[in-house]
C-alpha cells in the first residue's frame, strides 16, 4: 500500500518511528522530507519552535513523499493553522483539550503529550490517537511496560532522549513507535542542508529497529 493511501497513524504504526525536527531554519523542506521518507521514516513532525515553520509545512505537505505533521501545538489557533497548511497529524507537549477539539473537528489524529498515568488517561479521554510520553529519558523503557498494565490498549510513543541504541528497548516494552530526534535530524545538519547525511542516519535508525 502506498503512503498516499495510508493515514498518518497507519504510517507511524507501520514504520514504528517518526522523525522530529527542531532546527533554526529548513532551507529545503521537501528535500528534508524526501530524504527521510526514502530512508524509511515516512512521518515527519516539524515543530512550532522553528521560525517560519508554517511555510515549510505547507511546502513539504504539498510536494514531498512524507506524511507531515506539526508539533509543539499548544492552542486551537495553532492547530487550525497547521491543518490549513496541510498537517496530517498534530503533536502536543502536554494535555491540550483545545487542540484535541480542533483535531477532532477536522478528523486529524493528535499525539498528545503526557507524563503521569493521570495525564495518559486524560489524553485518552480527549480522543488522542496516541500518547507521547515526554521526556522519556527520565522514565526509561520499563515505564512503558508498567503503563500497559492499567492501559493495555493505549498507543504509547516515547519522545526525548530516544536514540537508536535505546529505541529497541522502548519498543520491546510496549511502545508502538519511537521518535527519531537530533541523532537523525540534528539542527546543524538540517540548517546546512546535509540531506545525504540525514538520509544515512535515518536508514541506520530504521535498520536498528527492524
Amino acid at each position: 500500500m502506498t503512503t498516499a493511501r495510508l493515514t498518518a497513524m497507519d504510517v507511524i504504526l507501520e514504520d514504528r518511528v517518526l522523525a522530529v525536527v527542531r532546527a533554526p531554519t529548513i532551507p529545503d523542506p521537501v528535500a528534508l522530507a524526501d530524504a527521510l521518507a526514502d530512508s524509511g521514516i515516512r512521518a515527519l513532525e516539524l515543530t512550532l519552535t522553528t521560525p517560519g515553520v508554517l511555510g515549510y509545512l505547507r511546502s513539504a505537505a504539498d510536494s514531498s513523499r512524507a506524511v507531515l505533521g506539526l508539533g509543539t501545538v499548544l492552542t486551537a489557533e495553532q492547530a487550525r493553522a497547521a491543518i490549513d497548511c496541510g498537517a496530517k497529524f498534530l503533536v502536543t507537549p502536554g494535555v491540550r483539550p483545545a487542540v484535541a477539539e480542533v483535531a477532532a473537528e477536522h478528523g486529524i489524529p493528535v499525539v498528545m503529550g503526557a507524563f503521569t498515568p493521570t495525564e495518559v488517561l486524560t489524553a485518552l479521554d480527549l480522543g488522542a490517537a496516541a500518547v507521547k510520553i515526554f521526556p522519556a529519558r527520565s522514565l526509561g523503557p520499563g515505564y512503558f511496560k508498567d503503563l500497559l498494565g492499567p492501559f493495555p490498549d493505549v498507543a504509547l510513543i516515547p519522545s526525548g532522549g530516544v536514540n537508536a541504541g535505546k529505541a529497541t528497548d522502548f519498543l520491546a516494552n510496549g511502545a508502538v513507535a519511537v521518535t527519531a530526534g537530533t541523532d537523525v535530524v540534528s539542527p546543524a545538519a538540517v540548517a546546512d542542508g546535509r540531506w545525504s547525511d540525514i538520509s544515512a542516519r535515518a536508514a541506520s535508525f530504521v535498520s536498528s529497529i527492524s
